[in-house]
């Protein structure tokens, strides 16, 4: 531990990371002679056999006293956080901890990691839609056989002057904005709370810090914006001749199958492609099955599902025209040193008590 007589707000803090990373002597000793007298301690939450460490495997040190967390998807008993003030979550999504007393607690400040993930899976939602629109996975069971076919090749349609929808404009969302404009798309964006003017467009988040030149800073790629809470405002946005609808919304109790019956009926007037990089429980599994059996859509990419994991022999599995990865659209070799880097602005921030970066207003 390094002590020294230089003021820091924090040196009566202790900071704990729990996360899929060995510890790095070098960013740990560099981090307490940048703020003289913090105690920082590094576990990783994942062994070498790819098996979750259990919170309990860690020794009791690791939590007594612990005042600043840095972790991963799950969280952590309560009464090991009885002494914790700030919470920097490694994830960008918050619903496992909707229910966790020390979420529930104002006084409590949580933060999460949007931005973190905005290139790699903006660029997973872009790839599993040229795959379809293309058929790709077509001509890879054509090669699996040796086969070379063209005259029956199905109709392709490139992107130029399609539309996405986008649920939820966060970083995620703007970088597939981004995107999605580079290839000539019309973008609509839905949020839940009106954006009307300019400075309400913004993105505030950490993406503009984390991945430069990437997203949509000013909100200036929409060509339109809808909001709303309510079942009627959603089906008002999907009901505007969307080509593709991006799901990457918050899960939260509005939220929570977002996307069913009805709403499936009006995706079938365009057939509209359903990409979901969010959580499996905005859209109703069952409904979901029945507009791709019935051919309501044209297809569905999947990161998230639910159940989840996917058990084998669900009838999803079988469905046509879907595409599923096991929840790893997020992954990339660069995701922890930005997660690091999300933490290490947040540290700035309560050192010099200015709000932090990705601060969660709590809302489920």
């Amino acid at each position: 531990m390094v002590t020294t007589s230089q003021a820091c707000a924090l040196s009566k803090d202790k900071l704990l990371l729990f996360f899929p990373q060995e510890p790095d002597p070098e960013w740990i000793s560099r981090t307490m002679v940048k703020y003289p007298g913090l105690e920082v301690n590094w576990a990783a939450s994942v062994k070498e056999n790819g098996q979750p460490v259990k919170v309990e495997e860690l020794p009791a040190e690791c939590w007594k006293g612990t005042t600043l967390l840095f972790v991963d998807w799950s969280p952590p008993p309560a009464h090991l956080l009885s002494d914790v003030r700030f919470v920097q979550l490694a994830s960008a999504g918050a619903d496992l901890w909707h229910k966790h007393p020390t979420y529930l607690n104002q006084d409590i400040v949580f933060s999460n990691a949007s931005g973190v993930y905005t290139p790699q899976i903006a660029e997973w939602v872009i790839g599993t839609w040229i795959m379809s629109q293309r058929h790709f996975l077509r001509y890879q069971k054509q090669m699996d056989n040796e086969h070379w076919e063209i005259s029956s090749v199905p109709s392709v349609e490139d992107s130029y002057k399609l539309r996405m929808g986008i649920l939820g404009y966060g970083s995620i969302g703007r970088q597939c904005a981004r995107m999605a404009q580079a290839m000539g798309m019309e973008v609509y964006a839905y949020t839940r709370s009106e954006r009307a003017t300019p400075e309400a467009r913004r993105d505030d988040t950490y993406n503009q810090y984390c991945v430069p030149g990437t997203g949509d800073q000013d909100g200036a790629i929409p060509s339109k914006w809808f909001h709303g809470a309510t079942k009627e405002n959603i089906n008002t946005f999907l009901a505007q001749d969307l080509d593709i609808v991006v799901v990457s919304l918050p899960l939260t109790k509005d939220t929570e199958r977002l996307i069913s019956y009805e709403q499936f009926e009006i995706l079938s007037k365009k057939k509209t492609f359903l990409t979901n990089i969010a959580r499996g429980r905005h859209v109703h599994t069952d409904a979901l099955i029945q507009a791709l059996e019935k051919g309501q859509i044209r297809g569905a990419a999947l990161d998230v599902t639910d159940p989840e994991p996917l058990p084998k022999e669900h009838p999803l599995w079988k469905a046509p025209n879907v595409y599923i990865t096991p929840h790893v659209s997020w992954f990339t070799k660069k995701v922890w040193d930005r997660s690091i880097g999300i933490l290490e602005t947040n540290l700035d921030r309560l050192n010099n008590n200015e709000p932090c970066i990705n601060q969660l207003a709590k809302r489920h």
